[in-house]
């Protein structure tokens, strides 16, 4: 608005001032101007960068702006986690939220600097998917059963690698530790990448992983998948077992993925944001490749994601005081 249509404005009545409205509409609708960030807590290479790079392409192709991802997983991913939520809160800034730095980090570190549930809006959740037990193609373990009962008879001589503290395939792991009561080493990672090499490479036992993150190395023959964590088989793995039917009736655990924004970002900012996503992920494109890496799409209300991420705060409060463990 130039000067001189802007003082025009200011000295018109409140009824005639609705002719300027329009042109304020229109710069409030211009959102976004420029690219957005898309900050992903974990390494480029595991699950959820996949899943991020893939819904980020097609937010960006709705919103007419590139939205970059960039990845850090230190601490577990609470460095990124606070960076996102002290950014600020115009929609240019956008945290790839899983249940590690939202939901179960709080209860696991204890110097975490922001409460995830207050310090974010919550945009929608994007998909969730099964994990999957696995180990390396020429690991003497040949089923699940067969992997619990050596940890059983051997306590402590198991290891197994994660995405890192407090990640959906550390905290996966833990549950599976507390059902079947056996003992296995922790070695976390800075994704699900590098813990992956480090399982073929032999240094460790096992890993409870994201199907997008390990898909190419099932289909490759490089890994062996045993169970899978959801309470039915997984329809991209119809032949492999859930860990629940395998004899540990009533476990599960889930990854999944969504967006959220810093808190105070603007009702018509994250209005687009989840339009958007929601449009990417029904995008038939987008949608088959979710569902052909064991991904369901979801997009789900502001309101029934911020729900959600309640319950499961709760749900890996109990698990992670059970098991004692905590991270400085």
């Amino acid at each position: 608005m130039t000067p001189t249509r802007r003082h025009f404005c200011s000295l018109l009545t409140t009824a005639a001032a609705s002719a300027c409205l329009p042109e304020l509409a229109f710069a409030q609708a211009a959102f976004p101007e420029r690219p957005m960030r898309l900050l992903v807590p974990y390494a480029a290479g595991g699950g959820t960068d996949a899943i991020a790079r893939l819904v980020a392409q097609g937010v960006g192709e709705k919103l007419g702006q590139s939205l970059v991802v960039e990845n850090n997983g230190s601490a577990g991913g609470n460095l990124i986690t606070a960076q996102a939520a002290t950014s600020p809160a115009d929609g240019y800034t956008v945290l790839m939220a899983n249940q590690g730095p939202m939901v179960v980090n709080p209860h696991l570190f204890k110097n975490v600097k922001v409460d995830p549930l207050t310090a974010f809006d919550p945009i929608t959740l994007i998909s969730a998917a099964p994990l999957v037990v696995v180990v390396a193609q020429n690991s003497p373990h040949k089923t699940i059963k067969d992997l619990i009962s050596f940890g059983e008879k051997n306590p402590g001589k198991l290891t197994y690698g994660s995405a890192g503290n407090g990640s959906a395939s550390h905290l996966a792991t833990v549950l599976l530790a507390q059902m079947a009561q056996f003992t296995a080493v922790h070695v976390p990672y800075r994704g699900a990448g590098p813990a992956l090499t480090d399982l073929l490479a032999g240094q460790s036992d096992f890993m409870i992983t994201t199907v997008p993150s390990v898909l190419g190395l099932i289909e490759g023959s490089k890994v062996r998948a045993l169970a899978v964590t959801g309470k039915e088989r997984a329809k991209l793995f119809p032949e492999v077992p859930s860990v629940a039917e395998s004899g540990w009736a009533g476990y599960e655990a889930t990854a999944w993925y969504g967006f959220v924004v810093p808190k105070g970002t603007p009702k018509d900012v994250t209005a687009k944001l989840r339009t958007a996503t929601v449009e990417a992920i029904n995008d038939a494109t987008i949608r088959e490749r979710l569902k052909n890496e064991g991904a369901e799409p979801i997009g789900n209300t502001p309101t029934e994601f911020a729900a959600m991420m309640e319950a499961e705060s709760k749900r890996w409060a109990g698990i992670i005081k059970q098991a004692q463990i905590a991270v400085n």
